[in-house]
């Protein structure tokens, strides 16, 4: 019995470290990842229980896709691409939780501005290129 369960043992070890080898460089998964996991289980779920079969196809296909596309971004070797890809996500889903503020692009260099809400109409000072506008709060 021990020479089964110490070939299970060194087998284990090597598949552990071969999966580490392989997965050395390549991005992972993050917040977006599990965004798009979670709604191609949800497509696939859907299309079990819709009987239409041409919004069955499609969800079928929709959830594949995005099944397909999470294990491409967990697999990839351009980890800088893939880290803006979920910056930019996580961005977006923190304004639209952020209701003290409003957030506006600047004019000329494009630096995202955050200002308070509810004040009427302001005079905003960009901190990157000091460019001034007026917007609405």
């Amino acid at each position: 019995m021990n020479g089964i369960s110490g070939w299970l043992r060194q087998f284990s070890m090597r598949l552990s470290a071969g999966l580490r080898s392989f997965m050395t460089g390549r991005y992972g998964t993050d917040k977006l990842n599990m965004v798009i996991l979670s709604a191609g289980l949800v497509a696939s779920l859907l299309s079990v229980w819709i009987s239409a079969p041409g919004w069955n196809l499609l969800l079928f296909v929709l959830s594949y896709g995005l099944m397909i596309w999470a294990i491409f971004r967990s697999l990839s070797r351009n980890t800088y691409r893939r880290y803006q890809e979920n910056r930019k996500f996580l961005q977006f889903f923190f304004r639209l939780k952020d209701r003290d503020n409003r957030y506006f692009d600047c004019p000329k260099c494009r630096q995202m501005v955050r200002v308070p809400r509810g004040k009427g109409k302001i005079a905003i000072t960009c901190p990157r290129c000091k460019e001034k506008f007026i917007r609405k709060t």
